[in-house]
């Protein structure tokens, strides 16, 4: 619960292990100990908290319910704790074989045999360690598990091992695992290789730094040497300071990662931007499936970020209209060129992009005057448009010929298409190899020669679901969605613009890959 929202008296059902269990009833001064484990929790939700304290009646309360499943399968057998429960003790089994651990009731067994089982589901449900979102998160908990390993005398990789006595473990409700478990086990060891080579001697810095420490915190920037230079995630580096009965400054640590990001930002060189500054209440109506040209109104007018009723030759803006064929960017395709055009005044559209669910036209009156509510002409520039779809459309060829060649791991992350080339970045667990890159490029170049029709459909989401479109995970779709279908080759959820896909260069990268359909894309 947090300190506001939806909140009601709570009841809670507590298990009592006996007097040999060292702890205390809820409320008291053992209630630390493990003698009485809440086994399940009932809330009665009546009230909305509000920040003020206030509570205000939920106009359909409800009742909110969980219970614990390895604590209620502890008591039905008979044990004291999660760790003995028939999976975990058949894993942590496992461990200490993989290890040469010797002692069963050691810490880091438990938490090595509880970090194999969520690393491998995360792994064969699409996620790949890396350095943000849900992949970090699957990074850290395989590095705290190798650092574990390492505590235990590990001279060598061994958390893959452990996929194959999970599976064992875990019977039927391991099926899909099983299905991918050599794929699960690569991306384990590879993992675990990479950040063996700097695990030893992060370590070795952080005792160094330790034994130099007057007080009972590290500060936040040798955290951040260690995150930054050793790959040492900090609840890593606070689980070693924790074991030793120190702290870490978390909030240093913050600060000289937002110094960092603050590098990176002012590096990059840009420039004011007045996008952020806009806000548009009407919405545009978006044709450009359809139509090039556009009769349309003008709605409103941005000037250096400012609303106005007009704008003048020379002057650059950006226009909103009621309804528009260019595309604004999104998904990775960036938005059209073109020109708004009436009889007395030209707009060029150098840039199209989104505000909401308005669409602006981002450009520079060339000639007369543009007023709120003028009717304007939108003209796309249609050579361009199709080089761009082009180029989507190959993006599509190239996440499916990934799939089929690395495996249904494989997701995009990422892409760029323009009207000179795309890339596309995708989640994978090495650099390709040169003859994984050959597969890939003779399967676009079989679909480019196919030449198979590119079908769109309107439908429910749960209907493109069922009929196999791949959705992204993590993206927001609205309840109607298109589903593009090329050939038998590829069916997925795309907002974007295409076209039968013919002409490519694809240029390999270690985890990217760029294409150019038919144009330098230098």
């Amino acid at each position: 619960m947090g300190d506001t929202g939806p909140c009601g008296p709570c009841s809670e059902i507590f298990f009592d292990h006996g007097d040999h269990i060292w702890g205390g009833p809820p409320g008291s001064a053992e209630e630390d100990g493990d003698r009485y484990i809440e086994i399940w929790n009932i809330v009665f939700m009546q009230f909305n908290r509000q920040s003020d304290g206030t509570m205000l009646p939920l106009p359909k309360p409800s009742v909110d319910t969980g219970m614990g499943l390895e604590r209620i399968a502890a008591v039905l057998q008979h044990v004291n704790s999660n760790y003995e429960i028939d999976l975990f003790r058949d894993l942590i089994a496992a461990v200490a074989d993989v290890t040469g651990a010797t002692d069963l009731s050691s810490k880091s067994l438990r938490v090595i045999a509880d970090h194999i089982r969520s690393c491998a589901f995360l792994i064969s449900d699409g996620v790949i360690p890396s350095n943000e979102n849900r992949g970090y998160v699957l990074r850290r908990i395989i590095r705290r598990a190798i650092r574990h390993g390492n505590m235990l005398g590990a001279k060598e990789t061994f958390f893959y091992k452990l996929v194959a006595p999970l599976i064992a473990v875990m019977g039927p409700a391991a099926a899909e695992l099983k299905q991918q478990q050599a794929m699960v086990e690569q991306v384990l060891k590879t993992e675990e290789e990479q950040f063996a080579r700097t695990l030893e001697r992060g370590l070795a810095l952080l005792d160094d730094e330790l034994s130099k420490l007057t007080g009972d915190t590290l500060d936040g920037e040798t955290a951040f040497r260690l995150y930054d230079t050793y790959g040492f995630p900090v609840d890593l580096t606070a689980d070693v300071c924790r074991e030793r009965n120190l702290k870490v400054d978390e909030t240093g640590f913050e600060q000289a990662m937002e110094a960092q990001r603050r590098r990176a930002r002012e590096s990059s060189g840009f420039g004011a931007d007045y996008n952020s500054l806009i806000r548009v209440d009407s919405a545009s109506q978006f044709s450009g499936y359809d139509h090039v040209q556009q009769h349309a109104t003008v709605t409103a007018l941005f000037r250096n970020g400012e609303a106005v009723d007009e704008i003048h030759a020379g002057e650059e803006a950006v226009v909103v209209l009621n309804r528009t064929p260019f595309y604004g960017e999104s998904g990775g395709q960036v938005g059209d060129k073109g020109e708004l055009k009436n009889a007395t005044a030209t707009f060029s559209v150098t840039d199209t992009q989104k505000y909401g669910q308005a669409i602006g036209h981002v450009g520079t009156l060339t000639t007369g005057t543009l007023r709120v509510n003028h009717s304007i002409e939108a003209l796309v520039d249609v050579v361009r448009r199709n080089r761009i779809r082009l180029n989507h459309s190959a993006t599509h060829l190239l996440h499916a010929a990934l799939r089929n060649v690395l495996g249904e791991h494989v997701a995009q992350k990422g892409s760029l298409v323009n009207d000179k080339y795309l890339r596309f970045d995708f989640s994978h667990f090495e650099a390709m190899k040169p003859e994984q890159i050959r597969l890939v490029e003779d399967l676009v170049n079989e679909q480019i020669r196919r030449n198979m029709p590119v079908q769109t459909e309107v439908m429910e989401l749960d209907a493109a679901k069922e009929k196999g479109a791949m959705a992204l995970f993590g993206e927001k779709y609205d309840d109607q969605v298109r589903v593009l279908t090329m050939g038998d080759f590829s069916t997925e959820l795309c907002g974007g613009l295409m076209l039968a896909a013919r002409g490519y260069r694809v240029i390999p990268h270690p985890d990217r890959i760029w294409h150019g359909c038919g144009y330098s894309p230098y």
